[in-house]
């Protein structure tokens, strides 16, 4: 009977334990970690918090598509903070790999690296869903699971992004408000797209035309698909152009470059045009406003990636961090632009301007950045 006792009694301890020990992260109250750099995405947002773990760490960057210059800036900007002497120290390992567009080829990468025994995975999402096995597992093994950029329709991993929708807002709404200013209550608006599936294509579509069915003006609304690359963006512009003729405005997602050089091949008329923050798009902008380039540039900056990865560390050292983590929209119009300042002349065209965190202590240069490539790592 006392061996029975025992017997019950140290199983329904280690019950107990395994109860206590949960797996993943709690929830928990805020204020969480730095909160300057890792502001809440809204008041509502939750906390999180994982269990410490002891440094140096292993951290993965797990992309999906690489077939644009946001793309390669973004892989070659982790690798190079990765080397910042402010996260060097950090890091026992790091590898990034890129799975192309493919869903089960993305998750089977991250479990790869789950099962390797990595404490962190970075990631962007190539759809917003179907991620519930690996978020499953990585909680089981204690694996901080960060998407950023392309995030996921979930509340149970910490994100990080931009306001996808609002950016299509005030793209919108500028292009809006210029056309309104020359007297223009309808006409054609070519909207470019980025890649099909994922959040950011989708939220920032709904922010776009949510603007204009709200004006209540006779706006067609042309829309083709880009990728968020210059090249497919010029080549489908050009053809959007052959066959409707005129645009009063062009509002694209990225790709920007491309917009600019279709337009100039094909002759027509500078108009208000709304896009990323390609070092080119900025240029333009600049030498041609007064001819009627009148553009918004908001930068979606490849920089989002340190941001995920300082985040992702700061959770494996125990600290409280939101669930959804906002980082502020760099915005810059024709009013505004300054060589030297928010776009370069002496670096190329498809460089992306906005690589500055101050609230974070990030500052990667953009020499660093280009001494990088965007292979996969070994």
């Amino acid at each position: 009977m006392k061996l029975k006792a025992l017997l019950f009694s140290t199983a329904a301890a280690v019950l107990f334990s395994a109860g206590m020990s949960q797996a993943g992260p709690k929830i928990v109250s805020g204020p969480g970690a730095e909160p300057k750099c890792f502001a809440p995405w809204a008041a509502d947002t939750k906390y999180l918090q994982w269990e410490k773990k002891k440094g140096p760490y292993k951290v993965a960057i797990v992309n999906g598509f690489v077939g644009n210059t946001w793309r390669i800036q973004m892989i070659k900007t982790a690798k190079a903070y990765a080397e910042d002497p402010a996260m060097k120290g950090k890091i026992a390992e790091f590898k990034v790999v890129s799975t192309g567009t493919d869903a089960p080829a993305q998750l089977g990468a991250i479990e790869d690296f789950i099962n390797q025994g990595y404490d962190a995975i970075v990631t962007i999402a190539v759809a917003p869903d179907g991620f519930d096995r690996v978020i499953r597992l990585a909680d089981k093994n204690n694996v901080v699971l960060v998407p950023f950029d392309n995030v996921l329709d979930t509340d149970k991993v910490m994100q990080v992004n931009e306001n996808q929708l609002e950016m299509g807002r005030k793209w919108g709404q500028f292009a809006l408000d210029e056309l309104h200013a020359k007297g223009v209550k309808g006409g054609k608006i070519l909207e470019v797209r980025g890649l099909p599936g994922n959040s950011v294509d989708r939220d920032r579509s709904v922010g776009i035309n949510e603007v204009f069915k709200k004006d209540g003006g006779k706006w067609e609304m042309v829309s083709v698909v880009g990728n968020w690359d210059d090249g497919t963006t010029q080549k489908v512009v050009a053809d959007a152009i052959a066959v409707h003729g005129k645009f009063d405005a062009v509002v694209g997602q990225g790709g920007s470059n491309g917009v600019i050089q279709a337009l100039k091949d094909a002759k027509h008329p500078w108009v208000p045009i709304a896009g990323e923050s390609e070092n080119g798009f900025r240029k333009a902008i600049a030498a041609h406003s007064a001819d009627g380039l009148k553009g918004i540039s908001i930068g979606q900056s490849p920089g989002l990636v340190a941001i995920a990865m300082k985040a992702a560390v700061s959770a494996l050292e125990g600290n409280v961090m939101p669930q959804l983590i906002s980082v502020p929209l760099p915005v810059a119009t024709y009013k505004e632009l300054k060589d030297g300042e928010n776009y370069w002349s002496n670096l190329p065209d498809n460089f992306f301007t906005v690589n500055e965190f101050p609230p974070c202590g990030v500052n990667i240069s953009g020499p660093a950045i280009m001494a990088q490539n965007e292979s996969n790592t070994k």
